[in-house]
């Protein structure tokens, strides 16, 4: 049974890294990089993700600069950061392309931190429907006579503890993206 509890508890942290994933996409008033990460691009035929076709890097602090390494597709780029729903519009020279970054207003930062905090919850109600599946689990298990009934409450205190240590870290998550977003 202990590797079941260690399935559930993998699950847990999946979607503590989904979540982080997810946080990265925002953009909170200065430049990240992996608010290009879920970009692609049609490379050769080949959606392509914008990191691998060029060097991108953060010359200022509210700036994106990407340098392809095949110029011939800077339009490409273009195309594909107007098609996203970053909501920049890409500067370019012909070689290098720049994303310019304008301050954050008070009332899109409070509609981002909204949007931060239902991902908190929806990450949460992921992490309960794993403790859910996992009860149901061990109760099958008490039920088929595969675990005594005191076993079934030491596995349910157990996966209750895991679950309330990643609730926990995921009201950390939420608290420090959105402190991210309000500071100016």
């Amino acid at each position: 049974m202990f590797e079941e509890m260690k399935k559930y508890e993998d699950k847990m942290h999946k979607t503590i890294h989904a979540l982080e994933t997810e946080y990265n996409s925002i953009r909170a008033g200065r430049a990240n990089p992996h608010v290009l990460d879920n970009i692609k691009m049609d490379y050769y035929g080949q959606p392509t993700p914008i990191q691998q076709v060029g060097n991108v890097s953060i010359p200022e602090p509210r700036m994106i600069q990407i340098q392809p390494w095949d110029s011939s597709i800077i339009k490409d780029i273009e195309k594909a950061i107007l098609a996203s729903d970053l909501g920049i519009t890409p500067n370019t020279d012909g070689k290098i392309i720049r994303l310019v970054f304008p301050e954050l207003t008070e009332e899109r930062r409070k509609i981002l931190t909204k949007e931060v905090k239902k991902k908190g919850e929806d990450a949460k109600v992921a992490i309960r429907n794993i403790r859910r599946d996992a009860m149901d689990h061990f109760k099958k298990a008490e039920k088929n006579h595969e675990m005594t009934e005191d076993d079934l409450k030491d596995y349910e205190a157990d996966i209750q503890k895991i679950t309330d240590k990643f609730i926990k870290i995921i009201d950390e998550h939420v608290d420090a993206k959105s402190k991210d977003i309000l500071t100016v």
